[in-house]
């Protein structure tokens, strides 16, 4: 397994005499250190007062011409090799800007600091990061703005991107060691060079990837901590390679394109793979004790599902996948169908939970004979049970995984319409009663439920746009709504006077505020929320921003027409209000009875929402 395993110095790593070059396998994730673990590298290395262990790094030999030096693939380690160079990078920096200022001895030193990084038969960096995330063009680019002979290629966005702030830090850090330690910047810079070099690392070489991988789950010393989906990853090209059923790069190729259609969050990915387990169960090698796939089962469930027939499940996994971003609107199309506006519906009322059951549906839309409008009628169901389930907390969490599962055996072989009245009977027999959804809409629903409050309030807003006149009420900026909840009667302390003398004194005013603030009748949905605050009603009916479009109650939504119209607000509003909204959410987001439903013309059609 291990064909050697030394002690080096960093100096002897990267040894400016030598022609060994550390590349990163594309396989492996992209740079992913943060300031937290520079500043920790820092400080150690300062602090350390003599050699100080950076822990363990695990590579393959790839060598294929002798004469053109080593190449050693880094199966585990980049991070902090890739960390380690960008500091290298940051002192040579420095000390290049102040050449003339040093000594001979200190200027051979720069010299060969240069060559550690970059080695002089060729021009190329000691350390090759992968190219995933920019990862590669933003190192070169560091390298080029460094000072050293390397090309680099600048991408947008550059500098907001984690190599390029990790370079940043290392030189503000070794300029602000100077001014605390009242050192020269040269001396500072030589000071963190002298301690990077006589640091130490551990070499572990291997002779397989699928050695490599098994040392990779133990051994990642102070780096980012490895998610099932790495270590399910790791699993697979281990095993792949072992039985020779496909060589590390052809497998890793089938890995990434299945993560290419989950998109980049990791949390998808991992509910992706606990999702197809779950849908595919009956399908796929049994595991012990593993009735249902969890976050804490699920690399045990996945070494026994790969391990019978890797290529077979590694197919269906990257076309699993395809749907399973579609379902979870990982792209966003420029003409979406009905059947993708209804899966952005339910993935914002929060229904990824029941993303299983359609994954499931879709793989299996033509065996069982369902349209398109079928898989809506199914979604929109959904998205009516999750508007209820998120507000009312009935079925529990725990719950719903068992749910779903069960939903999918019980549909078993029945199709096309009688689909539907299973996945609704299923969901009716767990969910709130429409009594106890009214009851939870009529209270306090910004305090039990946020989320809920928003989307119902923009669903109700958009069901009245036309194609004239409709409005994003989903665009973010800077990673916020743009348009977001507004309490109609304020809810802060300090109501203004304007508010105390509408609603009848300040005593009076104090109580219908505890009262009513947070029901739905006193919510509503506006843009730039903070220019309204605790203005007075008239001044938030009104407002408009500097370019005279209104932001207030007048801003054009059919769900503020009354407000638009109205000249004070008191408590009798806002029950009147809460009431009539509550009504119109309850008939938006309805669970229709088998009764129910064979009362309409019995066409799953008739049960889809409006758009």
């Amino acid at each position: 397994m291990i064909k050697s395993a030394n002690q080096y110095a960093v100096h002897n790593l990267f040894s400016h005499e030598g022609n060994v070059l550390y590349k990163i396998p594309p396989y492996q994730r992209e740079y992913s250190w943060h300031k937290p673990h520079w500043e920790d590298l820092f400080e150690d290395l300062i602090d350390a007062g003599g050699s100080h262990f950076l822990g363990t790094i695990i590579t393959l030999d790839q060598t294929t011409d002798a004469l053109e030096g080593s190449i050693l693939q880094v199966v585990d380690g980049q991070q902090r090799l890739t960390t380690l160079t960008l500091l290298l990078a940051a002192v040579y920096s420095v000390l290049k800007e102040h050449i003339d200022e040093l000594d001979e001895d200190t200027r051979t030193d720069v010299t060969n600091l240069g060559r550690q990084l970059v080695r002089k038969a060729d021009g190329q960096p000691r350390v090759t990061p992968q190219k995933q995330g920019h990862n590669l063009f933003d190192y070169l680019k560091v390298l080029e703005d460094a000072g050293l002979p390397v090309e680099g290629e600048w991408k947008p966005y550059y500098p907001s991107r984690k190599i390029a702030k990790c370079y940043r830090y290392f030189r503000s850090a070794i300029l602000k060691l100077a001014e605390t330690e009242e050192l020269a910047e040269t001396a500072a810079a030589l000071r963190v060079h002298e301690a990077a070099l006589q640091a130490v690392i551990v070499k572990i070489e291997v002779a397989s990837h699928a050695d490599a991988f098994v040392l990779f789950e133990s051994l990642n010393n102070r780096g980012m901590p490895l998610s099932p989906v790495d270590l399910i990853k790791n699993h697979l090209l281990a095993e792949s390679e072992k039985k020779q059923i496909m060589d590390v790069d052809q497998a890793f190729k089938h890995w990434n394109d299945m993560l290419t259609s989950l998109g980049d969050s990791y949390s998808t990915q991992e509910r992706f793979l606990r999702h197809y387990y779950n849908a595919f169960k009956s399908e796929l090698p049994d595991v012990p004790n593993a009735s249902v796939a969890t976050k804490s089962n699920l690399i045990r469930v996945y070494e026994k599902v790969l391990g019978q027939d890797l290529k077979k499940v590694v197919d269906a996994l990257v076309e699993a996948s395809k749907i399973y971003g579609r379902i979870n609107c990982v792209v966003e199309l420029d003409q979406p169908t009905s059947l993708d506006r209804a899966f952005q519906r339910l993935m914002r009322a929060q229904g990824a939970p029941s993303y299983v059951l359609l994954l499931w549906l879709m793989t299996m839309q033509d065996e069982l004979k369902l349209s398109d409008a079928h898989v809506e009628g199914v979604v929109d169901l959904l998205t009516s049970f999750f508007v209820r389930r998120n507000l009312t907390g009935y079925p529990p969490t725990y719950a719903l995984a068992k749910l779903f599962m069960t939903t999918i055996g019980d549909i078993g072989d029945t199709l096309g319409e009688d689909v539907l009245e299973i996945v609704g009977e299923k969901l009716n027999a767990v969910s709130a009663s429409d009594d106890e959804f009214r009851e939870r809409l009529l209270g306090r629903i910004y305090e039990e439920n946020t989320d809920v409050a928003r989307f119902a309030l923009t669903t109700l807003a958009e069901d009245a746009m036309t194609k004239e006149t409709r409005v994003d009420l989903w665009r973010q900026e800077k990673n916020r709504f743009v348009w977001t909840i507004e309490h109609i009667l304020p809810q802060g302390e300090n109501l203004p006077a304007a508010w105390k003398e509408m609603l009848g004194g300040e005593e009076l005013a104090a109580q219908e505020q505890e009262e009513h603030k947070h029901r739905l009748g006193n919510l509503t949905i506006t843009a730039y929320n903070s220019n309204l605050g605790n203005k007075s009603f008239v001044e938030k009916r009104d407002r408009q921003d500097s370019k005279g479009r209104h932001i207030g109650y007048r801003n054009g939504l059919a769900l503020n027409a009354e407000l638009a119209t109205c000249d004070s607000w008191t408590g009798k509003d806002i029950e009147r209000r809460t009431q009539e909204l509550a009504s119109r959410v309850l008939s938006r987001f309805p669970l229709p009875s088998r009764s129910q439903r064979a009362s309409a013309s019995g066409d799953a059609v008739e049960f889809k929402f409006n758009v």
